[in-house]
């Protein structure tokens, strides 16, 4: 049957796919966990040659799925929608994974029009609030990104169409969510060079929420780029780009006209950072004492940026954004090789002290307020890694998070800080975990030392309890 009807076959095992979700069947027994994942390994498999087929079947499902929410009543049959559309989103991100590159245009157009506006859905529908709203934004997020590596231009279109409307919208109250898939996709320098490109041609014309949306999914377009191509950044400051420094300075122009406050100056520092790490050139030429009035500007942000992250800024906002930039610089410049004597690094000495003293200061803990503890714990990580890849002799950040009367947030950090060192070391230039090898004897005092506190629930809170969440540890 597979020889003579290839078609009819591979429709069969989509049906079967479709048929074995726990939606369909209810709770599922180990057998039916085994004959779940067996269809979805066929699929994946049979996806290498039937593509178009196969991804427009799951889609299909996936669309009836979802229509199924509205039908949905009580804990166990939501559990089963979540647990299949959780199974269908991995499937698809495993079959995008493996598209070929030479796949025919007609595919493009049928990614487009079934696969895409699905895969919106649940990045835009499943907010704070609903009970698998991270794992179902996640998976889907995975699959916009797989599905982008080969379709980039169906994404882009999306977002530049909207980008369009927007400039011409005259309401306050905005839908950015389709900018946001910026944050999501797969971007190489060309890639990352065209969103660029096109937020410096609308970005004056969209309204704030607009212009703040752009904003923060450009940020973290930069670091899709630079964690999956960081041999392309390196590259950058062998050999600068004209182009990618030009749109990054027209962009920075046009954020900082947009800082007018502060605290629009404290959403924009972060991209504001960024968009000078674009442009060495720049970077090197205002480090100097004197310099041309177009790049006046860019020297005055740096002034205040070390002000603020100093303390000196005249507010706690402005502070905090200091401190999320210099994070930023610092990590950026970790991918970058010492051997090119970039400038950058000179900046980064410039402000890593008072960085330190900042977010790790057992007296007066570092707080942005109530519901940002996992991202204050993220930065201090990034911040801790970031120091220990510059130099992993300069550890008085480390000793600090050792010490037994720091926190419990300061060990925190710093477990999870040594064990990203250990599973994250792919450039040749990044120091090994042995640096601290000399602090075993510290660190296995400091585990007794918590899981007795934790055993005997000392204190007036709540014992701590850490939960591995996407790779990481996060607080209950």
């Amino acid at each position: 049957m597979a020889a003579h009807k290839p078609v009819e076959w591979v429709q069969a095992v989509i049906t079967r796919f479709d048929e074995q979700l726990p939606i369909k069947v209810g709770h599922q027994n180990t057998h039916t966990k085994v004959s779940t994942e067996h269809n979805k390994e066929c699929l994946i498999n049979i996806s290498k040659y039937k593509f178009s087929l196969v991804i427009s079947g799951l889609t299909t499902i996936l669309k009836n799925v979802n229509n199924m929410v509205s039908r949905i009543f009580g804990e166990a049959s939501e559990k089963n929608l979540y647990l299949s559309q959780l199974i269908i989103l991995d499937t698809l991100e495993k079959c995008l994974a493996g598209q070929s590159k030479d796949c025919l245009r007609l595919d493009e157009t049928m990614l487009v029009k079934q696969l895409l506006p699905e895969i919106c859905h649940f990045i835009h529908t499943y907010r704070e609030g609903h009970q698998h709203a991270a794992e179902l934004r996640a998976s889907a997020s995975a699959v916009l990104f797989s599905l982008s590596c080969n379709n980039f231009n169906a994404v882009f279109s999306r977002i530049s169409t909207r980008l369009q409307e927007l400039t011409v919208c005259s309401e306050d109250n905005v839908d950015v969510h389709d900018i946001e898939l910026m944050q999501y996709i797969n971007v190489d320098c060309s890639k990352l060079k065209r969103l660029l490109q096109e937020t410096v041609l609308k970005f004056r014309a969209l309204k704030k929420p607009a212009q703040l949306a752009v904003i923060n999914s450009l940020e973290k377009a930069f670091w899709n780029w630079v964690e999956n191509y960081p041999d392309e950044f390196t590259m950058l400051y062998q050999r600068p780009q004209a182009d990618m420094a030009e749109a990054a300075e027209k962009l920075f122009d046009l954020v900082d006209s947009f800082a007018e406050s502060a605290k629009r100056k404290a959403a924009v520092w972060p991209l504001q950072i960024i968009l000078l790490i674009l442009c060495p050139e720049i970077t090197h030429t205002i480090s100097k004492d004197t310099v041309e009035d177009s790049k006046a500007n860019k020297k005055l942000f740096l002034d205040s940026l070390r002000k603020a992250l100093a303390g000196q800024g005249g507010s706690k906002q402005l502070m905090e954004s200091a401190a999320i930039a210099c994070v930023k610089l610092c990590k950026a410049s970790t991918y970058i090789n010492w051997e090119d004597h970039s400038t950058i690094f000179l900046l980064v000495q410039s402000i890593v002290m008072d960085l330190k003293a900042l977010l790790f200061n057992p007296a007066k803990p570092f707080w942005r307020g109530t519901g940002s503890q996992n991202a204050d714990v993220e930065l201090m990580m990034d911040c801790f890694v970031s120091c220990f890849r510059i130099n992993p002799h300069n550890n008085q950040h480390f000793k600090v998070c050792l010490a037994a009367s720091s926190p419990s947030t300061f060990h925190f950090v710093l477990v999870n800080s040594l064990h990203r060192i250990i599973t994250n070391s792919h450039l040749d230039w990044w120091p090994k975990i042995d640096a601290v090898y000399c602090y075993s004897g510290e660190l296995r005092f400091m585990f007794s030392d918590t899981l007795n506190r934790v055993i005997q629930g000392v204190g007036t809170h709540a014992p701590l309890r850490m939960t591995p969440v996407s790779g990481c540890l996060r607080f209950k």
